[in-house]
């Protein structure tokens, strides 16, 4: 019924069955199906159809009035349906981004969820840019509740609640032009002669460890710094200079032009962590990831 008073208030408003079939995106046969529809449910004619179009019957002025209030009203009646269903529900807002990708919380978070009927998932997109990152991380609770990434950064902690999910290993990102892009695996020896980027002040204790373990123990790598913290940016600019970026696993598929190849620093990892800006939900679900 809904369907049908839409057309009907397409077809007034365009004056003929052809251009409200155009408006509709369906065929002006189907628009003509619709009318006698609706005109056999309520029980008299309310178009006249004529070789230039169509005029309403008097039944049809006076329906046409009330047509839109029942759209309308029909629309507001199923938001109040909505929200009535939704009313005992929690809504959880997970931040997602290229970077710091929410995936791997959703695959464990559709594992338990018929335990927990009363949480609803609503996914927030957020962009990774150095700049501001920072400051993302510290408003966590206004836009989102939840992000999940790699602890690129020690002072987490002071800000929220977080869980260690798992971790990630340290791979090279090199373009698919480069000598060494058809290596499965790299060991730290291949770059000699090559620059390395790596992140210097971002704040990671395991990234730090390994700079100046390359610094030290392999001196013909010339370490080129990134200032602060990984963006899709720094993988553009790898990419166009053909320096080879010190990444992760988990952002082997960022840039289309560059691969990703496990190396051989296995004594390192990057923790990912479910960050909680809402202290109560954690304990109040128990879940065990």
């Amino acid at each position: 019924m809904n369907e049908q008073l839409n057309t009907f208030i397409q077809v007034v408003q365009s004056g003929s069955f052809s251009k409200a079939a155009e408006k509709l995106f369906v065929s002006p046969t189907a628009v003509m199906k619709q009318m006698n529809l609706l005109e056999k449910h309520v029980g008299m004619p309310l178009l006249i159809r004529t070789n230039h179009g169509i005029e309403l019957t008097k039944a049809g002025k006076s329906f046409s009035k009330d047509a839109v209030f029942m759209v309308q009203y029909f629309q507001e009646a199923l938001l109040r349906m909505r929200q009535s269903a939704q009313s005992n529900q929690l809504v959880i807002r997970v931040g997602t981004s290229m970077l710091n990708p929410c995936k791997v919380l959703l695959d464990m978070w559709n594992e338990v969820s018929d335990q927990f009927p009363q949480f609803k998932i609503n996914i927030v997109h957020f962009e990774d840019d150095s700049h501001t990152l920072p400051t993302t991380y510290r408003t966590i609770g206004k836009h989102y509740d939840f992000i999940v990434g790699p602890t690129l950064t020690e002072n987490w902690k002071e800000y929220f609640r977080v869980l260690e999910l798992g971790s990630y290993r340290f791979c090279f990102a090199l373009s698919r032009n480069h000598r060494l892009a058809s290596k499965k695996t790299m060991s730290v020896k291949d770059l000699y002669g090559e620059q390395l980027a790596v992140v210097n002040g971002g704040g990671s204790a395991v990234i730090d460890e390994i700079r100046d373990f390359l610094i030290r123990n392999h001196p013909k790598i010339r370490i080129k710094d990134i200032p602060r913290l990984y963006d899709i940016d720094v993988f553009n600019r790898c990419e166009e200079s053909g320096v080879v970026l010190l990444t992760l696993d988990v952002w082997a598929d960022i840039h289309p032009s560059l691969v990703t190849i496990p190396s051989d620093l296995d004594l390192w990892t990057s923790q990912y962590l479910m960050v909680c800006y809402i202290p109560y939900i954690l304990p109040r679900m128990s879940i065990s990831f």
